[in-house]
């Protein structure tokens, strides 16, 4: 499994200037990510720091908050400088973290780089009071998606896709690739997170309930969410069905998206769509499909706004008569171009000829996961393959 991922290189280049915060779902990465980036302890051990992560972890820069010794050290302040980076896993479950690091850096910066990783509490938490504001760039990392695979990886585009629609995008089922494993593998990374992160996020009672909800989710990809049908689902006030979806995309475990209304449409305005961060739990083969193509968008809005600083939004257009576009693009608010998901038809969805008259979205895709390439039709909407798209749009 190789440490360098979509992000290293700005992540390498961010480092020179300020502190780097990495954030993103558990077992997504974060922590090999930030080993990979941290040199051999010295040129004796060099054959075996690349050789094995596991050796990296011994590294005197590394220092983890859920590692007993690591947890002393930090709490007696016993935190190496002396090597070119410093990395601090989960230290954000310290509640004094802001003021450690702060202190660190604002002494240590000319010599000493710092990258601080976690997963939903240090997303959360960065936005309270943030006493670092000015002192550090963030940026979330996502699953292993098809972009990814294609450029990073040098993967075989159509067999990268039908592990990824398998097994999903978290690196280690995907790349086991082992139908027992990413059964078991996703059943304790769920308990996990019902359980660790999401006691370390809120003080929770309604474990069983929060379980349902889990189990329930991957039913409602493709449509737009009805927070009433789970609220009668669950038993729970609208409100209370309403704040557990909320917490559930701060665990990273789900996201929605909002509808996109041009003045010219009658566009949907309160509904949402849900989608999952591990697509693979979705039993419906066409709304996994959709989701996995949801989830490489968002990728890529969260790289642009994680490295270049545009405000970046990813929607869905619906109107009234319930004609549908999958997902719309946005860059400061303007449209860039609209996706359609279909099985592997080249006849163009009749609501991407209706919406692109219109709206003023630039570019329209129908993509599918065959292989062939039907390009544009007359109205303009380019019918391609996903691993095409994904190619020349230059995803992430």
């Amino acid at each position: 499994m190789s440490n360098v991922r979509y992000s290293t290189p700005v992540i390498q280049d961010d480092l020179e200037r300020k502190m780097v915060f990495v954030g993103g779902p558990r077992q997504v990465g974060k922590t090999t990510l930030a080993l990979g980036l941290l040199g051999p302890q010295d040129d004796q051990s060099q054959a075996n720091q690349l050789r094995s992560n596991r050796a990296r972890e011994t590294h005197p820069a590394y220092l983890n908050w859920d590692h007993d010794a690591h947890r002393e050290d930090i709490l007696a302040r016993r935190i190496p400088t002396e090597y070119p980076l410093t990395v601090l896993d989960e230290i954000h479950k310290f509640h004094r973290w802001r003021s450690l690091v702060k202190g660190l850096y604002d002494t240590r910066k000319s010599t000493t780089k710092f990258l601080i990783t976690g997963s939903a509490q240090l997303d959360f938490y960065r936005h309270g009071g943030d006493s670092l504001q000015g002192r550090y760039h963030y940026h979330r990392l996502h699953p292993l998606s098809l972009g990814e695979l294609i450029r990073t990886h040098s993967a075989e585009p159509v067999a990268a896709l039908t592990s990824l629609l398998k097994f999903g995008g978290f690196p280690e089922p995907l790349f086991r690739s082992e139908e027992r494993f990413h059964r078991r593998w996703r059943r304790e990374r769920m308990k996990r997170v019902l359980k660790d992160d999401l006691r370390d996020l809120e003080n929770i009672r309604h474990g069983s309930q929060l379980e349902q909800l889990a189990q329930h989710l991957p039913s409602c990809v493709g449509s737009p969410l009805s927070i009433r049908s789970l609220r009668l689902l669950l038993q729970v006030a609208h409100a209370t069905a309403e704040h557990w979806v909320a917490i559930f995309e701060r665990l990273y475990l789900c996201f929605r998206i909002s509808p996109y209304g041009a003045p010219a449409i009658r566009a949907v305005k309160k509904e949402q769509k849900l989608y999952l961060w591990d697509w693979s739990a979705i039993a419906n083969e066409g709304a996994r499909f959709e989701n996995l193509v949801a989830s490489q968008l968002l990728k890529y809005c969260h790289f642009r706004e994680d490295t270049e600083g545009y405000a970046m939004e990813l929607r869905f257009i619906r109107d009234t008569d319930k004609r549908e576009i999958d997902f719309v693009v946005l860059q400061d608010e303007k449209p860039l171009f609209a996706v359609e998901c279909k099985s592997g038809d080249r006849q163009v969805a009749p609501a991407a000829r209706y919406f692109r008259e219109r709206t003023p979205i630039p570019r329209f895709y129908q993509v599918h996961r065959g292989a062939k390439d039907y390009g544009a039709a007359d109205t303009d909407v380019r019918v391609l393959p996903f691993t095409q798209f994904c190619k020349e749009l230059a995803l992430p």
